[in-house]
């Protein structure tokens, strides 16, 4: 699959989502997080796997990048026949549209085996059941400009600023105008375009260090 977009997507809220369901008299619970590394994925399986020390499997997936992209993901069957769990899991993460999680999906079996196909319907199907409500941000990536410009300009470019998702960070007034803006990445040039016009070309425009 074919990685989205990495200036903008979908990821989950920071705090954890939780879905359980009883399949066949075994109990499954699926905890889903934000995770933008592999190393907040792997301490936030081990704080599900200290969470549920007694539960019979702690399967996990995770995808510390933009949604589909491969660079940086994981999988664990945790003692479940090969390719029943982790894979399954990670495949329905992988096609989620959703970028940075992890998930957990903790088996207490219940006596009653589900077979390979079942095993693998239930833990994607765990996926899906936490996807279905979990609550979505977005991740934007942006970068800090900073912009000097003339008096007369200060009303029209305030008004401006909204259309393209800009936040004032901070502004000085002396012989000019000084502003320090935040906005993503894919409107900075938009907005420069649009302040030489504003100002007939009588501006400075310096694009700073990303800060995301």
């Amino acid at each position: 699959m074919a990685a989205a977009s990495t200036d903008r997507y979908p990821i989950p809220l920071p705090q954890e989502h939780s879905v359980q369901e009883t399949i066949k008299r075994s109990r499954f619970i699926c905890t889903a997080t934000h995770t933008p590394s592999m190393e907040l994925a792997r301490e936030f399986i081990t704080k599900i796997k200290e969470r549920y020390p007694d539960a019979t499997h702690n399967c996990w997936a995770f995808v510390a990048g933009p949604p589909g992209d491969t660079a940086h993901i994981g999988m664990s069957d945790d003692g479940e026949p090969h390719g029943t769990a982790g894979k399954p899991m990670l495949n329905t993460l992988l096609h989620s549209g959703v970028g940075e999680i992890s998930c957990v999906v903790t088996r207490y079996f219940g006596g009653t085996k589900l077979g390979t196909g079942g095993l693998v319907r239930a833990y994607s199907g765990m996926i899906n059941l936490a996807l279905d409500t979990l609550p979505l941000t977005q991740h934007v990536q942006t970068a800090d400009i900073q912009t000097v410009i003339p008096y007369e300009a200060i009303t029209l470019f305030k008004r401006m600023l909204p259309e393209y998702e800009a936040e004032i960070l901070d502004e000085q007034f002396d012989t000019d105008a000084t502003f320090r803006l935040r906005l993503p990445e894919t409107e900075v040039t938009p907005l420069e375009t649009a302040l030489a016009e504003l100002t007939n070309g009588n501006f400075l425009f310096i694009t700073e260090e990303s800060p995301s």
